[in-house]
């Protein structure tokens, strides 16, 4: 199995925020002359946004789904130089360094429960991959969905894996299972609970969850005071996700009745 290598680019230009999101994300520019949705270490959330963004995107991407692209992304400490908006100019001060980009979808719309279309193996494996992640943000009120090229794209995984914010008490969450899927807003969409299981157990295993968290970068794993080093931190998530991955019968039965 080829090892997940995530490219390193530049930021260049700061485009303009986009305020829909709480985290008040950017379009930039890279140096790689493509446009990006830049996610910033400086945000509320920090680093452990970006840590979920990436475990997310890239076991939804293992699975089949669609996902931008996720890079990488150095920025340096001149844009906040030259930014007018106190705000903004604190957040990029905040989040020199290296951060989390997402391919930008131009004139991608956001996916609509009422009138959009999506298979519902699709919709199966996004139900399940969320509650493997415990995905709280995938309502119909903010469904983290895009529609581009009449096809379903996932975006916005930094809310996942909550767990990660209350260290000490981390593995209370490893044999809790994930009600929160009654508000999932591809719930009602999701006819194929038990192929998108057996699909999910095909594509995922342990070899494959070491591979994805040992894609984060050492400095978003140190913190100041922290009790868990960065290594015990990777064995952590890995066997956070390892649990929920051998629990994925309690998971599917758990969507399953709530539809």
């Amino acid at each position: 199995m080829p090892k997940l290598e995530i490219r390193t680019v530049n930021v260049v230009q700061y485009l303009q925020p986009l305020r829909e999101g709480g985290s008040l994300p950017a379009l930039v520019k890279a140096d790689d002359d493509f446009h990006y949705v830049l996610k910033f270490r400086g945000a509320g959330q920090g680093k452990k946004a970006l840590i979920a963004e990436l475990i997310g995107g890239e076991l939804a991407r293992k699975i089949g789904l669609k996902v931008p692209e996720l890079v990488f992304m150095e920025l340096d400490d001149s844009f906040s130089k030259t930014e007018p908006d106190e705000e903004i100019q604190d957040l990029l001060k905040f989040s020199v360094g290296l951060n989390l980009g997402l391919h930008f979808l131009s004139e991608a719309i956001t996916y609509d429960p009422l009138v959009s279309e999506t298979d519902g193996l699709s919709a199966s494996k996004t139900v399940l991959l969320d509650s493997i992640i415990t995905n709280i943000d995938r309502t119909a009120k903010n469904t983290n969905l895009l529609i581009w090229k009449k096809e379903l794209w996932l975006i916005d995984h930094g809310a996942s894996l909550y767990f990660h914010h209350n260290w000490p008490n981390w593995e209370a969450h490893l044999t809790r299972t994930f009600p929160k899927v009654k508000d999932h807003v591809l719930l009602n969409r999701a006819d194929e609970l038990e192929k998108a299981k057996k699909e999910i157990q095909q594509a995922i295993n342990a070899d494959t969850i070491k591979d994805i968290v040992d894609t984060i970068p050492e400095e978003w794993l140190m913190e100041e005071g922290a009790e868990l080093q960065p290594k015990e931190l990777r064995a952590a998530y890995e066997q956070f996700l390892n649990t929920k991955l051998a629990n994925i019968d309690a998971l599917t039965k758990e969507a399953s009745d709530a539809r």
